[in-house]
């Protein structure tokens, strides 16, 4: 379902955007056969409206020594508001998680973390993550092999 506020061509913008995000109004404004006014113009909306919420660069983490991905599956031993706002928190100011989902099912929270190698890991793991207050369990899984890892949402 597209969202009332936009119409085709700000559509197309965050496709093309989604697809490489080095796109200059110029070359976007080519792509849609609008004015490079037009396109600065929505995409300064885009932003504002919270479509776009920054640009970055994906690097490659191998190339910069994340070799190893986890994901860890964290149970909680109690899930007052507090408990879990006070996980959250904590949880991200580890540089090493790079996302955590609150999750349904047996395990409260997903958290996808990178480190250098498997000793990397266990430092964390040791020194950060088991020093959280109200963990019940940590199960963790790794990752052998990526077969798709795709940033842009199919819109």
């Amino acid at each position: 379902m597209q969202h009332p506020d936009l119409d085709t061509v700000d559509w197309q913008i965050l496709r093309l955007l989604q697809q490489d995000a080095t796109l200059t109004n110029k070359e976007i404004a080519y792509h849609l056969n609008k004015s490079v006014a037009t396109i600065h113009e929505r995409i300064r909306r885009l932003k504002e409206q919270g479509y776009i919420k920054k640009i970055v660069a994906l690097l490659d983490r191998k190339m910069v020594n994340k070799g190893l991905i986890a994901f860890s599956h964290v149970l909680l031993n109690d899930h007052t508001a507090q408990t879990l706002a006070t996980f959250e928190k904590e949880v991200s100011r580890f540089p090493e998680v790079m996302e955590c989902f609150q999750m349904t099912g047996t395990f409260d929270f997903i958290l996808r973390i990178a480190t250098s190698d498997m000793d990397a890991y266990h430092e964390f793991y040791r020194n950060k993550l088991a020093t959280l207050p109200n963990i019940t369990t940590v199960q963790s899984f790794f990752v052998l092999s990526e077969t798709k890892s795709i940033t842009a949402y199919p819109i």
